[in-house]
């Protein structure tokens, strides 16, 4: 028995037809499956319960946040996990290779071929993306607020980044990475889960999800009329040590706040407020992922 996790806010999900769209995919193959839709309020309770049942194989059906939500709830453990991806972005689903396409990602669960692969974690939470601190969570706490007013996502994304560049951001951090500390004011911190290309053609998309690293990414301090410049430049890949960026690799990263004994703290997209130090730590092999055989 397949449990799938469905997440209807998810972009692709606004369909009737999903649900039983899903069922029928599954059945073809020979897969019988239950459906659980996750209500918007009670994600990680739903999941857990769900988890509760021991079922033998789940799959998130969503979003980077359900698919990290989902991994959450299994890392560590032997369940086999699939993902259905219905997000807007679906970075884990795409450095997997897993298809967008609905059908062919059943396909990918029904032919049962699994890799093992890492997440992270910062003081407990688990994410399979990554994490931030600085200026992401600032714009993800502005946007949220924005969308109860009754913005849509992407225009509420995009007045809140408007209006926090427009402002300092800077956070005093002090880094531990193994055994090297750095003390500093910074736009913003970022740790993913493994390695990501900062330049090229595949640039935030990751060639590997096996190393069992960390990789930070620590930005300059810069004039606030200079910040949009910098976040795009990031954005687009195009950071070098020249621009005052540096990067590090590690299976361990403590940072601390020098200013507030609490920090937002985004992971996956989802922002929370967690107490420093924040302990960031590679989960080796923590995931059993359904995805294509290699050829």
């Amino acid at each position: 028995m397949l449990t799938v996790l469905l997440n209807p806010a998810s972009a692709s999900a606004n369909n009737p037809d999903l649900k039983p769209r899903i069922i029928e995919l599954f059945r073809a193959s020979g897969v019988d499956v239950r459906l659980v839709v996750l209500p918007r309020d009670a994600v990680d309770a739903t999941i857990a319960e769900a988890l509760r049942a021991k079922p033998h194989t789940v799959a998130a059906a969503g979003g980077d946040g359900t698919v990290s939500s989902v991994a959450a709830a299994v890392a560590g453990s032997a369940t086999p996990f699939g993902i259905l991806p219905l997000g807007t972005l679906n970075h884990f689903a795409k450095d997997l290779h897993i298809p967008l396409d609905l059908a062919q990602a059943v396909h990918t669960i029904a032919s049962r071929h699994i890799v093992v692969v890492d997440a992270a974690q910062v003081n407990g939470r688990v994410f399979v993306n990554n994490s931030s601190i600085g200026l992401y969570p600032s714009v993800v706490e502005r946007r949220e607020a924005l969308r109860k007013q009754g913005h849509r996502k992407w225009p509420a994304f995009a007045m809140a980044a408007t209006q926090v560049l427009s402002r300092s951001e800077d956070v005093s951090v002090r880094l531990n990475v193994d055994g090297r500390q750095i003390v500093t004011r910074t736009p913003f911190v970022f740790v993913g889960n493994n390695e990501y290309h900062v330049s090229g053609i595949h640039v935030g998309a990751r060639a590997r999800l096996d190393s069992g690293r960390l990789f930070a990414c620590l930005a300059p301090r810069v004039k606030t009329r200079e910040l949009p410049k910098l976040v795009m430049r990031a954005l687009a890949g195009r950071i070098s040590r020249g621009d005052g960026f540096a990067t590090f690799a590690a299976a361990e990263i403590w940072i601390e706040s020098l200013e507030n004994r609490q920090i937002s703290v985004s992971t996956d997209g989802e922002v929370k407020l967690m107490a420093t130090p924040l302990h960031y730590q590679a989960l080796a092999r923590a995931l059993n992922v359904f995805a294509p055989a290699p050829g």
